[in-house]
């Protein structure tokens, strides 16, 4: 048998029905709902995390297995095996890896257009993250040396309370605003965003910070944290006061008086920040 064979794509016809359909591939792959790419620039993904499924499945899967963790460390108070083996670490690890979860699954869920790997919110910045490296250090170093001193259940309690309700609130908001919300501040109006002061809205003016600042706040009551407890309190009260006044200076600008008689009828609930 001869191994020679007709080249059917060498005819122009051919060529142009190839070309067609890798055309008609590359459209699907921007539809595909597994892709994550913002559609205005102001929102595309400025961190060192590619923006690829791959990257949020990868993300997802070590989030999930952080959080099965935590959660069964909270649920057996990790049967007593180790010194730091504590419910209270437990529940912070899956507080913590539930929150950034949510961050990603929230956006891509209700505001897509939006969605990208930085919602995840990973790459927040580097003060985030040493914030959170010293929480666990005063925790383990005082669990070490004063065990006594992370015996207060009450505490925990509270924290745990806290925690998850400011979840559900930061959660309740931006599925509420849906694609109104950004992670990022909005510098101008775009079409279709409108002011949102329904629902939980009307009672909290920016509820997304106000349950971020109450879910953080509660994971360092988890952990009976005096010292990070306080130092969380200030670095964020600084943060969001900043960041209120700046996005309210573009709510103003872009709602006009609807905005103003909405902020003097409805506070932030974030203690002195009117």
């Amino acid at each position: 048998m001869s191994s020679d064979t007709v080249n059917t794509t060498d005819t122009p016809g051919a060529l142009d029905g190839f070309e067609q359909r890798l055309r008609q591939r590359a459209a699907a792959v921007k539809a595909d709902p597994l892709q994550t790419v913002p559609v205005q620039a102001d929102h595309q993904p400025r961190g060192l995390i590619p923006n690829t499924p791959l990257s949020v499945a990868f993300i997802s899967f070590l989030l999930g297995s952080l959080f099965a963790f935590g959660l069964l460390l909270f649920a057996t108070n990790g049967f007593g095996l180790f010194w730091w083996s504590t419910s209270q670490l437990g529940f912070f690890l899956a507080a913590w890896s539930a929150f950034h979860w949510g961050e990603f699954a929230v956006t891509a869920g209700w505001n897509r257009e939006k969605c990208s790997v930085d919602s995840f919110l990973l790459e927040n910045g580097a003060m985030y993250h040493v914030a959170h490296s010293v929480a666990l250090t005063e925790y383990l170093i005082t669990l070490y040396f004063k065990p006594e001193w992370k015996h207060h259940q009450y505490v925990s309690l509270a924290g745990i309370i806290m925690t998850v309700a400011g979840q559900i609130l930061r959660s309740a908001a931006m599925i509420q605003a849906g694609t109104n919300f950004s992670h990022v501040l909005a510098f101008r109006k775009t079409q279709g965003h409108v002011l949102v002061t329904d629902g939980i809205y009307r009672w909290f003016r920016h509820p997304s910070y106000a349950g971020f600042f109450y879910w953080a706040l509660g994971t360092q009551l988890v952990l009976q944290n005096p010292v990070s407890f306080v130092f969380f309190a200030a670095v964020l009260w600084r943060f969001f006061h900043r960041r209120i006044q700046a996005e309210e200076a573009y709510l103003i600008r872009f709602f006009g008086v609807d905005y103003q008689n909405y902020k003097r009828s409805v506070g932030t609930k974030i203690p002195f920040i009117f």
